[in-house]
């Protein structure tokens, strides 16, 4: 049996949408401090997603907005990939 064979709706989709997340991250083109600042938020979000799912997908959702704006503002936006 996998893993995600016994996960609910809900914590597929967040589980889906943290490692979008984490590949959004490692596909940017910043400095590696910010990257691991990065990084530290969205494991923050993993951390609360294990008590409250809730708040997890509030938190992810705010990151994800401010990685956009990181994204919008990087001079080579243009040149990022948004999917595989």
């Amino acid at each position: 049996m996998a893993a995600d064979d016994c996960l609910t709706h809900s914590e597929n989709e967040l589980a889906w949408r943290l490692r979008e997340a984490h590949r959004r991250v490692r596909a940017l083109s910043i400095p590696l401090s910010q990257r691991q600042r990065l990084s530290r938020r969205l494991l923050a979000i993993c951390d609360v997603a294990k008590i409250d799912l809730g708040h997890a997908s509030g938190r992810l959702d705010l990151f994800l907005l401010d990685l956009d704006v990181l994204v919008s503002d990087t001079p080579s936006a243009g040149n990022i990939a948004e999917g595989d």
